[in-house]
This record gives C-alpha cells, structure tokens and sequence, in this order.
C-alpha cells in the first residue's frame, strides 16, 4: 500500500505541471507482467518527460515492483511463504533520448542511468548505480517495419517483452531484432530474436528467493535450470555465463493512436530454460 500511494503522490504532482501552457512536458506510466514457472513479477512505471524537440527529450521516474514466488521457490526462501505477494521501489532512474528519422532509416540513442534506490533485501537494486546505452534502427515498408537494438550496460535491464526475476551488476552487451506488421489501424503483431552476453564478474540479486547468504560459483548451473541461480540463492556471484541468455518473442499489441496502448505475449528464455507470458497496459499524455 505504501508503494501505491507513493506512485499516486506522483500522479499527482505531474498533472499540474502538464497543465501549464509550457510546450513539451509529458507523462506516461506503463503496468507491465511476467508469468513463468520461476513465479509472477510485475512492475507499475510512471514517467514525467520533457521533449526539447523533436529530436532530443529527457525523463525521470521510479518503478514499483510487485513479486508472486512460485510455491517451488517460496518453500526454498528462508523467509517467504508460497502465494504471498511482495512489493517495493525499485531504482529510480533518468534518461535522455535523441532520435533522427530519415528516409532511409529512423535512428535512436538512449542513456538510461539509475540510482541505488529501491530495496535489496527484496531484488530490487544491487546496492549500485547502473547505465544502459542503447540503440535502435527501424525502417517501415508500408506496413512491415524491421528494427534492431544494439546496446551496452552494466546491469540486465528489464524488458517491455521479460520483467526480470532478478537485479544484476555486471558489463554486459545486449541486442535484439526482429519486425512489427500493423494489421489494421488499432492492431500490431511482432516478433523478434534477442541475446545478452556478460563480460567479467556478474552479482544476480533474486527478486523471489529471499535467503540472506552469498553464493559464490564458477558455473551458472546450480539453479533448477541453466542459468536460474535466482530460484536457489538470494545473491550469486560468479562468471560472465550467470548473465548469458538468448531467446525469442511474440506478440500482438492493441492501440488508440500513441496515447493508450493493451500487449500480450509469449517469450522463451534459452538461457534461462523459461517460457514467459506477458502483458502490459500503457498511456502517455501531453508531448
């Protein structure tokens, strides 16, 4: 409940801020899913931006995270029971966008840094700030765009496709394509192809098991499934592999022009052994 209110205290003080004549502030927020045999995670992200132009805008905002254990993984935690739900903040953070869109091709460039601010003890932060660059290409063919993204950070971020189960640190490089067709005005479908390669020593912070020890390991076996050192440790240290995943996505997305949007879908993690359902509902208001 704490969480909750904090995110409409938020609310609150953006709207008055859009309502001034001032061009270029917007506020979006986006409530987002991901359900697998490792558990339920959710997160509720509200946004303030500010667009300079065109080309270039900035944001701010602090997700909440809302964490369902499978009963599997709760009866291993020493500290949770199955079925119960956990929530908290997790890393506020705050972006710059530049974008250019050309005849021949749209580009785009991200810098997303985050501070230390949500909880550890729950997952939701390693304690560290973090900063993920990342780059996008897509070019439309009536109504068929390919895209690709191509980035580097030193955590694994969070996804529109995979809610992460767990917090990382470690240098990674990340990269994803694949193409969206628009069926019609108000409906898309996409798919795409994605892979993240760690560099050095990784910490992976489960935001579903809640033991208190350290785990320190050479291999990224000694979870329930390649990679799945989140179901069994509380915080893993180990080889760049513990970061290591490649998989693929589906799915369809229902719109009202930029303002509103409804997605559902289905990824499958390689390197975690894991098959994902998500969702997520999104608004956006002003520029």
């Amino acid at each position: 409940m704490r969480s909750l209110c904090i995110v409409f205290i938020v609310v609150m003080l953006a709207l008055p801020v859009l309502a001034e004549d001032g061009p270029g502030w917007s506020f979006s927020g986006r409530f987002q899913g991901s359900s697998n045999s490792s558990g339920l995670v959710m997160k509720a992200d509200p946004t303030l931006g500010y667009s300079f132009s065109n080309s270039f805008r900035t944001y701010v905002g602090v997700p909440v995270y809302f964490v369902k254990e499978s009963s599997t993984t709760a009866t291993t935690s020493t500290t949770q029971t199955p079925n119960s739900f956990m929530n908290g903040l997790g890393n506020a953070y705050l972006g710059f966008r530049i974008g250019v869109d050309r005849e021949a091709i749209n580009y785009a460039s991200n810098v997303e840094a985050t501070a230390p601010t949500g909880d550890k003890a729950e997952g939701f932060t390693t304690g560290r700030a973090t900063v993920d660059w990342t780059n996008s290409f897509s070019h439309s063919f009536s109504s068929l765009t390919p895209f690709a993204n191509i980035g580097l950070a030193n955590t694994v971020s969070d996804t529109s496709f995979f809610v992460r189960p767990f917090t990382s640190l470690g240098l990674v490089s990340h990269f994803d394509g694949g193409a969206k067709l628009s069926l019609s005005q108000f409906v898309d479908v996409g798919a795409s192809a994605y892979g993240v390669r760690g560099a050095g020593q990784q910490r992976i912070i489960s935001k579903l098991f809640k033991g208190q020890s350290t785990t320190s390991t050479t291999s990224s076996s000694t979870g329930t499934g390649k990679n799945r050192v989140f179901e069994t440790s509380g915080e893993t240290v180990g080889t760049a592999d513990l970061a290591n995943d490649h998989g693929f996505s589906t799915w369809l997305t229902a719109h009202s022009g930029s303002k509103i949007d409804f997605q559902a879908g289905y990824t499958r993690s390689a390197g975690y052994d894991l098959n994902t359902v998500f969702f997520g509902v999104g608004f956006r208001v002003g520029h």
